[in-house]
Formats: structure tokens, sequence, C-alpha cells
């Protein structure tokens, strides 16, 4: 029996343990205009968990808590993916894209910055010029993306 046991011990010793990405994590930033709406969208390796959304007037870097521009903007949508990252496990970004980027060929976003990346804690502040200005953010699949909508009116 001892025997038995130290034999399934070895085999389960050297089987290769396949590595996994512990949260989704982010890859790209794209953004675009469509009828109606200014369009973000936000390239994922896997489906979003809990994301919570506020309407602010300016924003912080959650590591440094300094101050995040956002010219142009007289209101900002704060996005916070909870359980996503914009860096692998072992600390390489995952997203190497601008951290803070204008979007001159829209006509109600602003200007996109990515405010968080800390604990499986991912921030992004979407600023845009009508205050009044509907939004709505959901996920969609194949491939995984988190999309944030800003009307124009």
């Amino acid at each position: 029996m001892a025997a038995m046991l130290v034999a399934v011990l070895a085999v389960f010793t050297f089987m290769p343990i396949a590595s996994a990405q512990s949260v989704p994590t982010l890859s790209n930033i794209r953004t675009g205009r469509h009828a109606g709406f200014d369009r973000v969208v936000l390239d994922m390796s896997g489906p979003t968990a809990d994301v919570r959304l506020r309407e602010v007037t300016g924003v912080a870097n959650c590591g440094s808590g300094f101050p995040v521009p956002m010219p142009d903007s007289a209101e900002i949508l704060q996005v916070t993916v909870i359980g996503a990252a914009a860096h692998d496990d072992a600390g390489n970004p995952t997203y190497t894209g601008p951290q803070n980027f204008a979007t001159p060929g829209l006509t109600n976003v602003r200007r996109v910055a990515l405010t968080c990346d800390f604990e499986a804690v991912l921030g992004i502040a979407v600023g845009y010029g009508n205050p009044d200005a509907w939004h709505r953010v959901f996920t969609l699949t194949s491939p995984n993306r988190l999309v944030i909508d800003i009307g124009h009116y």
C-alpha cells in the first residue's frame, strides 16, 4: 500500500502543471465613432468579472494618488474592473499602449486614461464633453471585450 502511494505521488510530482493567468488581462484599448455614440473597447484575455461605474469630475492614479489630467472633459466616467489587470502574473505589461490619450476623431469622448492597475483592479477613465450624455457599459465575447458607449448628446 505504501509503495502504491509513493508511485502515485511520484506521478503527480512530475506532471507538468499548466500555467494560467490568475485574472483577465487588458491587451488593447480601441476607440470609434458610431451614429449617435462614441465607443471605447477594452480587449481582454478573459471574461471580466465585476464592473463598477462612477461619474466624476476628476480622477487620480490609484497607486500614487496623483491627479490624472483629463483636459477638455466636462464629465468623466470612471470604469473600475475588479478582478482584471494590465499586466501578467510576472508583472510584465499586457497593455503597452498609451496610458492617457486624446481621441480627436470622436464627437463627445475627449480622452481615455488608464488610472489603475493594482492588485487585480483595473481602472479606465473616459472623459467626455457633454455632461448630459448617456452611457452604457457591457461585455462581448469571442473575443472578450468590455465596451463603453458614450452618447453624442
